[in-house]
């Protein structure tokens, strides 16, 4: 499939979604170019803000749009209504990237990296489906690398090597060979009691977490566990909310249990017939 991305002037927005599928799709071949793209260079930040994942962008120049690239694509995104708005008046048929994409220009490399995560999220929801699966020795790494992005005190890989030689059971959301996100539990007789479930910035919202939390009860239920218990930080009211959808309850309370900021613990648990 051939998809051709297009932003207002091909620097900043459509270079980094276009990178991110010729990088991470083996099926699919993006292009990019902007309505009013000139051949100027790309955007220091958008450059700077895919080097952060690995992908190297810095020798994109900006293309304008041609009837040439219509032509060449199966599916043409664009990255905000105004784009879908004008090609539909040269009677060129588009379709809105999420519900747009904020332009990034002239600020900061943190709104870039945010800008980048919200392109990957949405692409990632078009063309990609996750699956769970048992962990291996090679996700360490990247589970690793998720503990660092998400917590104050991470497991390092040789912690998460020992707990799993130890018996602790591992689930990785994988997409095309990309660690979403992952989740531990410790069984020890019918008691089960969560690690830690984590999932990358770029990917939240997007139904990891529940994923994860589906897989955890089905395999409860297939170990005969009696509940499953997790902490999870007092002010985290969103996580809060997720677990109670899936049936957990609060139970107790750990005081001073999280460091960096010191926080108390709620202990969360779903309880099986």
């Amino acid at each position: 499939m051939n998809i051709l991305f297009v932003c207002t002037g091909n620097t900043c927005r459509s270079p980094m979604a276009e990178g991110y599928v010729n990088n991470k799709f083996n099926n699919i071949t993006a292009k990019s170019c902007g309505i009013y793209a000139d051949g100027s260079p790309i955007s220091k930040n958008s450059a700077n803000a895919m080097r952060e994942i690995g992908i190297d962008i810095s020798a994109h120049l900006s293309t304008p749009i041609s009837n040439e690239l219509i032509h060449w694509a199966d599916k043409i995104i664009c990255m905000s209504e105004s784009h879908k708005e004008m090609l539909a008046s040269i009677g060129v048929k588009a379709e809105v990237l999420g519900k747009g994409i904020s332009d990034p220009y002239g600020m900061n490399l943190n709104a870039y990296s945010l800008c980048r995560d919200e392109i990957i999220k949405e692409i990632d929801k078009l063309f990609c489906s996750f699956s769970i699966i048992p962990m291996d020795y090679y996700h360490i790494k990247d589970i690793a690398k998720l503990e660092k992005v998400c917590f104050t005190t991470p497991w390092t890989e040789q912690g998460i090597l020992e707990s799993f030689k130890a018996g602790t059971r591992f689930f990785v959301c994988e997409q095309n060979g990309n660690v979403l996100g992952y989740v531990g539990i410790s069984a020890i007789l019918d008691e089960g009691y969560i690690t830690n479930i984590a999932v990358f910035p770029a990917h939240r919202k997007n139904g990891v977490a529940s994923a994860l939390l589906s897989h955890l009860e089905k395999f409860a239920k297939a170990e005969a566990l009696s509940f499953i218990s997790l902490e999870v930080r007092e002010s985290n009211t969103t996580a809060i909310s997720l677990y109670e959808k899936f049936g957990f309850a609060v139970e107790g309370k750990r005081k001073n249990f999280y460091t960096y900021p010191q926080e108390d613990a709620l202990i969360m648990t779903r309880r099986f017939d």
